[in-house]
This record gives C-alpha cells, structure tokens and sequence, in this order.
C-alpha cells in the first residue's frame, strides 16, 4: 500500500553495559551498539502526564507553542538530529537504513503525532504502544531511550533559539519521558508472548496493472491483528528498509497475509516486492499497527473512502463488517477514486461485494478522465453527498487526495472524533482535525 519508511528510528541507544541479545524467535536482531560510556542509564521512571501544569501554563501548549517556532525547520531540525546522535554515539549509525531521507520524514511524522496527542491521554498511550512494540524489530532495550531524548531536546533547543525557556524544556523532558515509559512497557508485555518480528514465506506474486503485485506471504507463527491495521515489511535486498502496507482482508485463521503493493518510481522496497519477489522467497514482518478499526458497539452508518491501493485497508474492514453481522444496523457507503478508469484499482471486486451485501454501495470517482458515472476528483465527488453527521468516516490512500476528502467531511458535517485514517499515510489530516476542533472550541464560546 505505502512505499513510505518506517517509525523514527531503526533503534534506540543506550547509556550502559552491553544489554543481552533480544530473543526474536529464530530472527537476529542487530547487535546493541558499543557502549560509548561506561555509567549505565537508568530505566525511564514513570513521569508526570503531559499536560499537566506548569508554572501557568500546561505542559501541552508549552510544547505546542515551541513547535510552532521549530516547525517551518522541520526538515533541517531532522538532519541535525541524526547528525548530533551519529556524532555522539557513531556505533549506532550501523543500524539505520543506508539512505536517510526517509527515516528522517518519519521521526517528523512521529513527533508531529504524538504533539498532536499529547492531550488526549488514551489515544496517546494506544499511538506509543504500537511504537514500543514495533520497535522491538529493532532491538531497541529500554537502556537505548535516553540518549536519543537527549539529542532530541538538544536539537529542539538549538532550532527554538531564545523561545527555549526552562518551562518548555521542563515540558519536553516530561512529555518525553512519558512516551519512553509507555513504549518501554509496551514491548516488555508483549516480549511474553509474540515475536519480535515473523519471517514470512512468499506463497503467491500475481501482476496487476498499473505496476500494482498481489503478494500473500505464509507467516512462520501464529499472526494476530485487526482489520485496517497496517505492518511493516522488510525485504532480503534492502535490509533494514521497513515499509509498511495493510493486509487486504479481515484477519484469517491460517495467519496468512496478502498486500496489495504499487511499485513506486525511486521506491526502493516497493520495486523489489513487485518486480522481484517470487514464490518461495522470505521476507520479514513488523507486528501489527494503526487504530483504524470498527467499532462493533457503534449503531453509526460507515462511510468509507479510498484511493489507489488504500483500497486494501479499507476493502478489510468492510468484510470484517461482513464478518461480524453487524451490517443489519449499519449501512457501509464506499468511494474509491483515481485519475483514470483503469487506474480503479479493485473496483470490480468491490461491485461484486456490493451484489452479495445490499448494505454496501459502491460509488466511483475518475478526475481525469470522462467515463460513464461520476467525473471529478473523489474530494469534488463527496462533496455531492452527505451530510454525514451520523457517520463514522474511514480514509486510506495518496496524502493529498485523502487530506483534501477530510476536508470536505469535516464541512459536510462529519465530527473530527468520528474521521479515521492511518497517521503514516495521511499527517496532513492533522491540520485538518486542528481547525476543525478550533472551530468547535470558538462555536462554543
């Protein structure tokens, strides 16, 4: 589904004696790093929740303020970063990905998320967990998190200049230590009981058009995950290059995993799982990630849009509605969109799911193109339909496409709680839900 790199760092480090090799269930993983010093760190302590007070002002829009002055430097904050940590500690440069451009866009994409979060504690604690137990597929000891927290507000120090007051640094320190603590006891609970990463037997590689490959892997154990989370893959030919793609149907009993994956121009992973993967290869996959479930208590109608292979997230939660029978309660409405006729990936398949389940409606948008049906951009196209406040709204697909779709939903009456989306393929949706629940904020006043 995304040819887009993985979380923010290939692994942390640490400040103390050699930890002991991470047991990954017959995988290696990478050697800790040579220990620069000799003082062991501490495990992080449980610390105050961000948001708290502090000196009159919250933790919250302490941080929040201060990534407003970073933010227009995002991208060099994000090279200093690696550049200081690569510096200090030039044994854990061997862990990271080759090509570092897409390594740093994620550290951004995750720093952007959970600022995003930091007020909303249980949403939090849910984005970091996920973190933490990714990570695992790293190697990552609870010992690797203080230096990187030390680069981390070194450089947010160097970039905010003069803004960087005490206070803010309090609130960093804390807010940091937070996400520490809830990514280090999520991957201890689940060291007890799953692997840290699966190898992955390549069982069927089917061409389509539009240099888009079905490929279904036989995991070596048992997989468990929900139906519109995503995982990360790692390929023989690009080691250490994770990517991450949603499997294309609700979870089954044999753990077997099909993706539908694009080959993306200047896509490393993406090119070898099209072009050169074939049956009987291994690959190796990440756990399970993303919130972008259904919730089988809620009587809300489902809308459900898609763009390219965003449709396999998507196609997932829509037979796991199947699944469940809760569809005499809830009707799914589906939008898939492309530029062209033939670029409406999975279309058929979906009309065909449409004539077994009369609660499903399928529509389709083409924007360039003139075809029987609907012309226009997907945005353009929903923008015909609604209002859509007694729906529960599902996004996947091209960031520009599905931030501009939010946009219309949010106007057509759609409630920013109700949007859900993966956060890897869509952090512009961030600045989306911010207006729009600043337009709550000022509709209450």
């Amino acid at each position: 589904m995304r040819d887009a790199p993985h979380n923010g760092g290939g692994t942390w480090f640490r400040r103390g004696p050699a930890a002991p090799e991470p047991v990954t269930h017959g995988v290696r993983a990478p050697e800790p790093a040579p220990q620069p010093g000799s003082e062991a760190a501490p495990r992080p302590q449980t610390p105050q929740t961000p948001g708290a007070p502090s000196d009159g002002q919250s933790d919250t829009a302490l941080i929040r303020a201060s990534l407003a002055v970073v933010e227009p430097h995002v991208e060099e904050l994000a090279v200093y970063f690696y550049a200081i940590l690569f510096a200090r500690y030039p044994a854990v440069r061997a862990l990271f990905p080759a090509n570092m451009d897409v390594q740093r866009d994620r550290l951004l994409r995750a720093l952007l998320r959970i600022v995003e979060l930091v007020d909303d504690p249980e949403s939090l604690t849910r984005f970091c967990s996920h973190l933490g137990r990714d990570h695992r597929k790293f190697g990552t000891q609870a010992a690797h998190y203080p230096a990187v927290g030390e680069c981390l507000l070194d450089t947010l120090a160097r970039f905010a200049g003069p803004a960087w007051t005490p206070e803010i640094a309090g609130a960093w320190e804390r807010a940091y230590g937070a996400v520490a603590d809830i990514m280090v006891r999520a991957a201890e609970q689940d060291a007890q009981h799953s692997p840290a990463v699966w190898n992955a037997r390549v069982i069927g590689h089917v061409r389509h058009q539009s240099g888009i490959a079905e490929i279904t892997v036989q995991p070596d154990q048992p997989y468990f995950y929900t139906a519109g989370q995503y995982l990360s893959v790692e390929s023989p030919w690009w080691p250490r290059e994770w990517r991450h793609y949603s499997p294309a149907h609700a979870p089954r009993a044999d753990s077997v995993l099909t993706f539908h994956i694009r080959s993306v121009p200047g896509g490393r992973v993406s090119q070898a799982l099209v072009d050169h993967t074939s049956v009987g290869d291994w690959l190796r996959v990440g756990p399970p990630q993303g919130d972008m479930a259904i919730d089988p208590a809620s009587r809300d109608d489902l809308l459900c849009v898609a763009g390219g292979t965003g449709l396999a997230p998507i196609r997932a939660l829509i037979e796991e509605v199947a699944r469940q029978g809760i569809s005499h309660r809830r009707s799914v409405d589906l939008f898939v969109g492309a530029r062209t006729a033939e670029e409406l990936y999975g279309l058929d398949d979906m009309l065909r799911m449409s004539q077994r389940h009369p609660w499903l409606t399928v529509r389709a948008a083409v924007s360039e193109q003139n075809i029987v049906g609907r012309t226009g951009s997907l945005p353009q196209v929903l923008a015909e339909f609604g209002p859509w406040h007694r729906h529960e709204a599902y996004l996947s697909g091209p960031q520009q496409m599905i931030s501009a779709a939010a946009d219309v939903l949010l106007r057509r009456g759609l409630a920013p709680e109700k949007l859900h989306y993966d956060p890897w393929g869509a952090p512009a949706l961030a600045s989306s839900l911010r207006r729009a629940r600043a337009q709550e904020e000022e509709d209450q006043l």
